[in-house]
């Protein structure tokens, strides 16, 4: 099969969330120990630093495997979800795997995935862990997919175990309360392994505090700490946060012999982008009119996104939005501005919602605009439409935000 065959065959015969939603969730990991255990647990054969949350898992994850570049190690990263190609979720030393190790993975292991029905996610952290192993990185930051305790990424013994915040998200998976979903995140803690809890909340605090009790395993709330908040290249204001995480868990690694000197922590938080490839977080896409493009697409999310909104100077906002269908619409249009042109698309995936359906959910909120045959289209009458001194704003969904970049 050519990379293009094999991505067809990836993305159509197996359950992925991307695609599916509910139905692409497993309710345990034995599918998971069946396939690392098929491939000879390549994850023990490197270090690695495992990172979770609500909001800005993605960030963080990309900011410490920038500081651990600039250190001198070899750094793998797997992150999910990917914007144009697949192969962004699995990189080194900021490099995508290449597509003949994703050809010829999938093709040596196919058999046994058809056999045990392997998911999507479960065979490309598979995948991930092989390629980490064989091309011996030093250590490989490793993003959870959804949730923690029950996520395929979930057999590793890190370093070092991050959880950035807990907001409600995906509770048709791990429940209706914070408290419930910090008891799903705080699966990745694991026994005498430190861990980084980004932000403190009333809800989640004596939750972690309990799950770091009873693994005998170090807490910190990098909030709870001060310091001084480095600048990096990631330029959302809400990074602040995601910084301070990072800060915390380079010293965690520190204190267990990994040579990071402050040097390599400023520069790697100032080159993230360059050294990993890190795309839509704040990026700024055009200047005259400025046109921005984020990935927020969760309350949590979109209360920093809509924040750094507040500070731009401009005339008139124009607004190009989509979501997908499982989007509880109610918990995010509060947050979305009322003085904009709207301009609304489906993401060219079967989870998008109708941008007419859109349309009208969202009149009904107060928010208005037209309804847009693509993503492209919308991004075009928006581009047209402005003048100048105007703002663009490109967001809803990750799905949103891949087809324009």
């Amino acid at each position: 099969m050519t990379y293009q065959d094999t991505l067809n065959w990836m993305f159509s015969q197996l359950p992925m969330y991307q695609r599916q939603g509910a139905s692409a969730y497993k309710v345990d990991l034995s599918n998971t120990v069946l396939l690392i255990n098929h491939l000879n647990n390549p994850h023990d054969n490197f270090k690695s630093v495992h990172v979770a949350g609500t909001n800005g898992k993605g960030s963080t994850s990309h900011m410490l495997a920038s500081v651990l570049q600039e250190s001198g190690y070899k750094v793998g990263l797997y992150t999910s979800p990917h914007l144009k190609d697949f192969r962004e979720r699995i990189k080194i030393n900021g490099k995508e795997v290449s597509e003949q190790f994703v050809v010829d993975f999938i093709k040596l292991n196919k058999a046994f995935f058809e056999a045990n029905c392997l998911s999507f996610f479960e065979m490309t952290v598979g995948m991930a862990f092989d390629y980490f192993s064989q091309e011996n990185v030093d250590i490989a930051i490793v993003e959870v997919g959804l949730g923690g305790r029950l996520d395929s990424t979930n057999v590793i013994t890190p370093e070092v175990s991050v959880i950035t915040n807990i907001g409600l998200d995906h509770t048709q998976f791990l429940g209706n309360t914070l408290e419930a979903i910090a008891f799903e995140k705080g699966g990745i803690i694991k026994k005498n392994v430190p861990v980084v809890i980004g932000e403190t909340q009333q809800e989640t605090e004596q939750v972690f505090k309990d799950l770091a009790q009873k693994h005998q395993s170090k807490i910190v709330f990098a909030d709870q700490v001060e310091v001084e908040v480095l600048k990096s290249d990631l330029i959302g204001s809400y990074q602040a946060k995601n910084i301070k995480t990072v800060i915390q868990s380079v010293k965690e690694l520190q204190s267990i012999g990994y040579r990071i000197t402050n040097k390599n922590l400023k520069e790697g938080l100032l080159r993230v982008v360059n050294n990993t490839g890190l795309l839509g977080r704040w990026q700024i896409l055009n200047t005259s009119p400025k046109v921005v493009c984020d990935t927020g697409h969760n309350k949590e999310g979109l209360i920093y996104v809509m924040n750094q909104l507040k500070n731009e100077v401009f005339d008139s906002l124009h607004v190009v939005f989509g979501v997908v269908n499982d989007k509880d619409l109610s918990t995010i249009v509060d947050l979305l501005p009322k003085n904009a042109t709207y301009y609304f698309c489906k993401p060219n995936i079967s989870r998008g919602l109708s941008a007419e359906v859109l349309k009208q959910r969202m009149a009904e909120y107060g928010l208005n605009g037209e309804a847009y045959g693509s993503v492209n289209e919308a991004y075009k009458f928006a581009l047209k439409a402005a003048k100048i001194e105007d703002f663009i704003f490109v967001g809803g969904s990750t799905f949103v935000v891949a087809e324009i970049i």
